[in-house]
């Protein structure tokens, strides 16, 4: 893998601070781009070039926008670029329909633009921009753009329901359906579905370093969670969400805790009903019928 990457690029910096507010890395011929909030003085937009060693810590807010644009454009995988000092380097932005300022400045450009008869609209005050601001990546559909961010993996194939969110450095790796939460660190492979309300805990917070994952033809149940990966054609019931110190009961009656498990292929996770005990026992495709193969369809 190559660690050193070379772009062209254009940024938004703020006029009264110099800072720079966001880095833009188009590909193809269409390089401009403009926005009210540089008409108004309130940005300017530059162009530069940027040279990176993806292995070493982020050193500025165009490197930072670098890595997560390369995430996005599929040069790179999760968890193969080097995040150190990410929020360190993004600086926290209004991102509204008048273009990225510094939220001080946003009853400024309200003012300002109301003179372009334009009603100016805050989509969020926040570190990371929408990735569809950025990148289309091929084949995808993402039902709404808000809950992905610059920096998420989105394989051709893979829809994007309304209540799913995908993060920096974190996506799918394959034709998936995603109508829950995938956390920075964690990948979901081809085939597998994550349920609606469901999630992966991943490594930004707690301390955590342990990378997730989902293998294939996998179903991540509804409002369900996992602390742990799933192997290939594994399932976690509905509401279950099961963590790496979730003791789980095997089919011989053997009592083990759900890490011991991890990333193993054919199981099934469920609750007992009657008892409240976390069982897990083998499971086949063939005959609970895996996974919708309509909804991994994007043509």
């Amino acid at each position: 893998m190559e660690n050193r990457v070379k772009r062209n690029g254009n940024r938004y910096v703020d006029i009264q601070t110099n800072k720079t507010i966001d880095a833009y890395f188009p590909e193809g011929e269409f390089h401009h781009r403009s926005c009210l909030a540089v008409k108004h003085n309130i940005i300017r937009c530059e162009p530069f070039e940027i040279e990176i060693d993806i292995s070493k810590d982020i050193t500025s807010t165009e490197d930072a926008y670098l890595r997560l644009s390369l995430l996005s454009l599929r040069e790179y995988q999760p968890n193969e670029i080097n995040l150190e000092g990410l929020f360190q380097y993004l600086p926290n932005i209004a991102w509204t329909t008048a273009g990225p300022v510094f939220p001080d400045d946003v009853q400024r450009l309200r003012h300002l633009v109301a003179g372009d008869y334009h009603q100016l609209n805050v989509f969020s005050i926040d570190k990371f921009p929408r990735m569809v601001d950025y990148v289309i990546p091929s084949g995808v559909r993402i039902a709404d753009a808000d809950r992905v961010r610059l920096g998420a993996y989105i394989s051709q194939g893979t829809t994007v329901m309304h209540e799913g969110f995908i993060n920096f450095n974190a996506g799918t790796l394959g034709q998936c359906m995603v109508e829950g939460r995938i956390t920075p660190g964690v990948t979901v492979e081809d085939g597998s579905d994550v349920g609606a309300g469901a999630s992966i805990m991943g490594t930004l917070s707690g301390g955590g370093k342990q990378k997730n994952r989902i293998g294939k033809g996998s179903l991540l149940g509804a409002n369900a969670g996992i602390g742990i990966s799933l192997g290939d054609s594994c399932i976690v019931e509905a509401g279950l969400y099961v963590t790496s110190g979730t003791k789980v009961t095997l089919p011989d009656g053997t009592v083990s805790y759900a890490r011991d498990l991890s990333g193993k292929n054919n199981l099934l996770f469920r609750r007992n009903s009657l008892t409240g005990t976390v069982e897990v026992l083998s499971t086949d495709s063939s005959v609970w019928g895996g996974v919708n193969s309509i909804l991994h369809q994007n043509d």
